[in-house]
């Protein structure tokens, strides 16, 4: 989360031969099934309680170029079954409707969990899975790419400054060596509300450490406590410790139940029920 997922989407979009037409964003997450569905694919007057009139949906809204799923993974098994049809037959059909409306949409999907043990548990779908991972791209936290921390100040600058109504043009470089010493555990989003913070106590010119060195002793108070927090973790209980060996069984043994429970040491049954609580 944070990593700049939908930036990454628009980048592909705007650098495409669909780059004229829409992009359009949605995150699965924020709506109920009823609401994502009426979202998505749209809906007739009078189809539903508050549907007063016609409602094109996103996918409509995105013919020809390209609709960002966020949080693929929080969405409903019932719309996933609609989505894969979409995708299989290229066409929508909106609620309360029996009017069939062609698409021609690229689909970028985004999710912060693994979304093939949430197919091992049950929460995605195995058919869904394999039609939209075709193109697997890994967007690495930001603490494994530090050495972009410039490069993404630098970008984000220009934005602060617009909104806020400040004119600050750079960071010192220690300013900037101390940035990248940081886990930065939410990512490009805590960059930039760290950059605001600082914006706002400068307003002008070069952000230096003697500005905003208060800013990375409150930072570091919060890693420290991040830690302790993370070091308590660490001590897994029983039920903890057996859900994280038969997830990295199923991995290793690709799905394969049998395999895994020889792995384990236990037999299928066994597995089979403690895989069964997990969900």
């Amino acid at each position: 989360t944070g990593t700049g997922k939908e930036v990454f989407a628009q980048a592909i979009h705007y650098n495409s031969k669909r780059s004229k037409q829409s992009f359009v964003a949605v995150n699965c997450s924020s709506f109920s099934k009823e609401l994502l569905e009426s979202e998505m694919f749209g809906h007739k007057a009078g189809s539903f309680t508050g549907a007063l009139k016609d409602k094109k949906g996103l996918f409509e809204e995105a013919n020809n170029g390209t609709i960002f799923l966020d949080e693929i993974g929080e969405m409903d098994l019932s719309m996933q079954t609609r989505l894969l049809r979409v995708l299989q037959e290229r066409e929508i059909m909106r609620i309360g409707d029996n009017k069939v409306i062609s698409v021609d949409v690229r689909v970028i999907v985004a999710t912060n969990r693994d979304l093939y043990q949430e197919v091992l548990r049950g929460g995605v779908r195995e058919d869904l899975y394999y039609r939209l991972n075709i193109l697997d791209i890994t967007i690495p936290p930001l603490r494994e790419r530090k050495e972009d921390i410039g490069i993404i100040a630098s970008g984000l600058l220009p934005q602060i400054n617009e909104r806020m109504h400040t004119h600050v043009s750079s960071l010192e470089e220690d300013v900037l060596k101390r940035m990248q010493t940081f886990a930065w555990r939410g990512n490009i989003r805590e960059l930039r509300n760290t950059l605001e913070k600082m914006v706002l106590n400068v307003q002008y010119g070069t952000i230096k450490m003697e500005d905003v060195a208060f800013i990375f002793e409150e930072m570091e108070r919060k890693s420290h406590s991040a830690k302790s927090a993370g070091g308590l973790r660490e001590v897994c209980t029983l039920a903890e410790m057996e859900k994280k060996m038969i997830q990295q069984a199923l991995q290793e043994e690709e799905g394969n139940q049998t395999k895994a429970a020889m792995r384990l040491g236990i037999d299928r049954s066994t597995l089979y029920r403690k895989i069964s609580k997990m969900l």
